[in-house]
């Protein structure tokens, strides 16, 4: 599948004791799929998948993907630190039915390029679903270069690739080293960026601001589609 439009990585809501208020996370997919909202992304950084346990996330995707009921792609977010956490987390929202994984890079030690290649060379052989790339070196320490992502769009069912690092330059080189795949999707992790990554050749946003004003969002993507780039801009701003 193409991985295209404004995603939003949707909040955990949860009650006063921490528990996950299934209720609450329900209203707000339908309030985000009534706005024109592209898809849904769960763990993402504004989901805080760092600190949900995995028996949480099972439970939270669940309840999303029957929430969703197919009116929009399902993102799940299943990166991890090390490589083996990374597949099982993966093979089980795969199993669950999400229709990509959004994998970011690891995190805390530090790792080269080579060592990213293998690790989501790895991951992709251990699952069929589609996979999206976070690069987010602000919170792994470590920005995947655009050769590693030329190098990794060469891997089928690896679709696409979130660029958060702000770097606008970075995502344009992504954007070149991916250009001779259609279906590979350079998607702007920065909300200020969304527009002049479409005007580049880039295929969207995954955007932490839909979660606030989702029809705005949705909207930037919209009216570029339609050509009314006047009113793509006054979204933008």
């Amino acid at each position: 599948m193409e991985c295209k439009g404004i995603i939003v990585p949707i909040l955990t809501p949860m009650n006063a004791d921490e528990s996950i208020n299934y209720g609450e996370l329900k209203n707000q997919i339908n309030r985000m799929i009534d706005a024109g909202i592209h898809g849904i992304f769960f763990f993402g950084t504004n989901g805080e998948a760092y600190i949900l346990t995995p028996e949480e996330k099972r439970k939270i995707l669940e309840a999303g993907l029957e929430a969703v009921d197919h009116r929009v792609p399902v993102y799940a977010g299943t990166g991890c630190v090390g490589t083996k956490d990374t597949i099982e987390m993966s093979k089980a929202a795969e199993s669950l039915g999400a229709d990509v994984l959004s994998i970011i890079s690891p995190y805390f030690a530090a790792v080269g390029q080579d060592e990213l290649y293998t690790h989501y060379k790895r991951v992709a052989e251990s699952v069929k679903t589609p996979i999206v790339v976070y690069n987010i070196p602000a919170r792994t320490g470590v920005n995947i270069a655009p050769a590693t992502i030329e190098k990794l769009s060469h891997i089928d069912n690896i679709v696409g690739v979130k660029d958060s690092s702000g770097n606008f330059d970075n995502m344009l080189q992504y954007i070149e080293a991916v250009k001779y795949r259609k279906d590979f999707s350079v998607l702007s992790g920065n909300d200020s960026l969304i527009l002049w990554c479409l005007l580049a050749g880039g295929k969207g946003s995954i955007a932490g601001c839909a979660n606030v004003c989702p029809h705005n969002m949705a909207g930037i993507y919209e009216s570029f589609m339609k050509g009314e780039m006047e009113q793509a801009k006054i979204y933008q701003n």
